[in-house]
């Protein structure tokens, strides 16, 4: 059963994850947040869950088309009921789905998550918005999102990032992992700030 269940849910994200880099996200988010975990008590089936699941709202056909509703568009409340229906269709356990939708409620840097399931996700989100994969992941919406029209208009981004996502981080070796790609991403600023000084475009 739990197996199966699994594989329905690595199945509807590989189909439905738009653009299709978006999909690479998520078994790297699961496995971060698994390695987070390691020696402490968590639920795994909430976890891979929430994990596999909390995107889903900013994916190509769930989210608005309209540019002005996009700019609005929260996709949590939407990925939380969608997650619930397709969950309970595939055999998830039902006593799990409350759970799963409180760690995709508190997964975001902003939030303040107390079920250590949604901790580790969201420690494990942060992370992947530093370092290597983090500049990877911004500069590939450059031309294809309206808030990053250009490279330079990434900069800023990657800049909030190394300054204010390490503070937030709960886990002690997040904490530590964080230290290596926020060094990473302040070098990659500098050198890009150093060879295209303001001619970057």
């Amino acid at each position: 059963m739990t197996a199966g269940w699994r594989e329905s849910i690595v199945s509807y994200i590989r189909a439905e994850a738009q653009p299709v880099d978006k999909f690479g996200h998520m078994p790297r988010l699961y496995a971060l947040a698994v390695r987070l975990g390691l020696g402490t008590d968590y639920d795994d089936d909430i976890l891979f869950a929430a994990a596999w699941m909390h995107d889903l709202g900013v994916f190509l056909g769930h989210r608005p088309q309209d540019p002005k509703e996009l700019a609005r568009w929260d996709h949590v409340p939407y990925t939380i009921a969608r997650s619930q229906q397709l969950l309970a269709a595939w055999g998830f356990p039902a006593e799990k789905l409350q759970p799963v939708a409180e760690v995709i409620r508190t997964h975001q840097p902003q939030d303040d998550p107390e079920q250590y399931e949604a901790v580790l996700l969201r420690d494990a989100d942060i992370l992947e918005q530093l370092g290597a994969i983090g500049a990877f992941r911004a500069l590939v919406k450059v031309g294809r999102d309206t808030r990053f029209p250009t490279f330079s208009s990434v900069l800023p981004v990657l800049r909030r990032a190394v300054v204010n996502l390490p503070p937030l981080l709960r886990t002690e070796i997040a904490q530590q992992l964080a230290v290596p790609r926020v060094k990473l991403l302040c070098s990659l600023i500098a050198a890009v700030e150093d060879e295209a000084a303001a001619f970057l475009c």
